[in-house]
């Protein structure tokens, strides 16, 4: 009998270590994957990566990621976010929609140019700034900035 009962001590152990093991492989693999985000309201996307961020899961940006989804750069720690060669960062200045049609948001702007991480700021600020036309962040540009995707 006590040989049975070591042997079903050493299953419960391995089990729950295996358990374990499991669910960290299985949080530490967890990837939020961006592949065509357009962007919408600033709030929503900071709720988002609020959210996104303490979950502790990756980011792959795998193809546009653009407007408000920008803000994945100032809010997910760069260590958790990679770029494939797909991956495009669309930046223009905030707006608001009135009945004039959309106006500029120059609070909005000036809020998204002050949290986006300062090599992306000087990138942004060589291609004219925020402004109502886009501005697309592709290619070796942004390869140099975050790490590529494995």
């Amino acid at each position: 009998m006590l040989f049975h009962f070591r042997s079903a001590t050493f299953l419960r152990r391995c089990f729950a270590i295996t358990a374990a093991i499991a669910a960290w492989t299985a949080t530490a693999l967890a990837t939020e994957r961006i592949s065509s985000d357009t962007g919408g309201r600033i709030g929503s996307y900071l709720t988002k990566y609020t959210a996104l961020r303490k979950t502790g899961e990756r980011v792959v940006i795998d193809g546009t990621c653009a407007s408000a989804c920008t803000l994945v750069v100032d809010m997910i720690p760069r260590n958790r976010i990679c770029v494939t060669t797909r991956a495009v960062l669309a930046f223009h200045a905030a707006w608001s929609p009135s009945l004039y049609g959309a106006q500029l948001n120059k609070p909005g702007t000036r809020y998204l140019l002050a949290h986006y991480p300062a090599d992306v700021r000087h990138w942004i600020d060589r291609h004219g700034g925020l402004r109502s036309e886009t501005i697309y962040l592709s290619g070796r540009e942004l390869a140099a900035m975050f790490t590529a995707c494995r």
